[in-house]
C-alpha cells in the first residue's frame, strides 16, 4: 500500500510541474504540498488499514473544501 502514494506523489508532483509552467502559482503550492504528504506517507510502513483511514480522512477534506470552493468562493463567469 505505500507504493499507492508513492506513486500518488509522482502524479502529484507532476501536476505541481505542469501548474509551474502555467504560471499558475497557488497551485503549484498546493500541489507541492500533497506530494510532500503522499511521498512521507509512502515511507512511513504503516498498516493497510492505516493506510486505507488516511486517504478516507484526505478524501473526506478534499470534497468538502472543494464544495465550499465552489459554492462559496467561485465566482461564474459567463464567457
Amino acid at each position: 500500500m505505500d507504493k499507492v502514494f508513492k506513486t500518488l506523489g509522482f502524479w502529484t508532483a507532476m501536476f505541481a510541474i505542469l501548474f509551474y509552467v502555467g504560471d499558475m502559482m497557488m497551485m503549484t503550492l498546493f500541489f507541492i504540498a500533497q506530494t510532500g504528504f503522499f511521498i512521507l506517507l509512502g515511507y512511513m510502513k504503516l498498516t493497510e488499514r492505516m493506510y486505507m483511514y488516511v486517504f478516507a480522512a484526505y478524501l473526506v477534506l478534499f470534497f468538502v473544501g472543494f464544495t465550499y470552493y465552489t459554492t462559496f468562493l467561485l465566482e461564474p463567469s459567463f464567457g
